[in-house]
């Protein structure tokens, strides 16, 4: 960290700020389906469940459709485990926070599955996971998902700040107290941390200015 008001603990969001979502393409393309004709398919309120930790994997699968179709659990988590992969430029900002001394923690909305991320692509390189939904039983932006976060790791919320791509999450976060980055794309990030005080800027000022970030990719609807 690279100044006294820095923040203390990053508290990360996974699918779409860190990592390519599969839910837009290859999670209903694995059924043969485009992602309207998915989201029609699909039993309303099951995935919140599985990402609290409410489901297990059994149960989500037994309930993920409306008709009930079965669903081979090993073959849908082969095809997500190789659709996962890094946003563009974030592997070297998670290198660079690292190598700043930022604690970076995983605080994310997401089902046991995240055990397929960090298979495919490591990412406890960098973060520890403990913050994931289904481990904590909290989901963003609940109030709790942000306190519970920072109650764990003695640290007021103010203390924290939290990286998101989704508005709804930051101004959860901020109503509680916790500073927040709405995440866009990496390069808009990094200027963010800049001016945030966890990374130094580089050499001739470059990552503190220049063109804003690019729109984010859509949220996951129905989670």
């Amino acid at each position: 960290m690279t100044g006294a008001s820095a923040p203390r603990a990053l508290l990360l969001d996974v699918l779409d700020t860190l990592v390519r979502d599969p839910f837009h393409d290859a999670l209903p393309g694995f059924f043969g389906l485009d992602l309207p004709g998915f989201l029609a398919a699909k039993a309303p309120d099951v995935w919140p469940a599985f990402e609290r930790g409410d489901l297990d994997e059994p149960a989500y699968l037994a309930r993920m459709f409306r008709d009930g179709r079965a669903v081979d659990g090993e073959a849908l988590r082969a095809a997500l485990r190789g659709a996962y992969a890094l946003l563009p430029g974030v592997a070297a900002l998670l290198d660079d926070l690292r190598a700043a001394g930022a604690p970076l923690y995983a605080l994310s909305n997401y089902p046991p599955w995240w055990t397929l991320i960090e298979e495919a692509l490591g990412l406890s390189r960098w973060l520890d996971w403990r913050f994931v939904s289904c481990r904590t039983g909290r989901r963003k932006p609940e109030p709790a998902a942000y306190l519970g976060a920072a109650a764990a790791l003695g640290l007021p919320p103010a203390a924290c700040l939290l990286v998101d791509d989704r508005q709804g999450n930051v101004d959860a976060a901020l109503a509680v107290g916790m500073p927040a980055l709405r995440f866009r794309e990496a390069a808009g990030l990094r200027r963010d941390l800049v001016a945030a005080g966890v990374l130094a800027p580089a050499p001739g000022g470059a990552g503190v200015s220049g063109p804003g970030p690019a729109p984010g990719a859509a949220p996951r609807p129905g989670s």
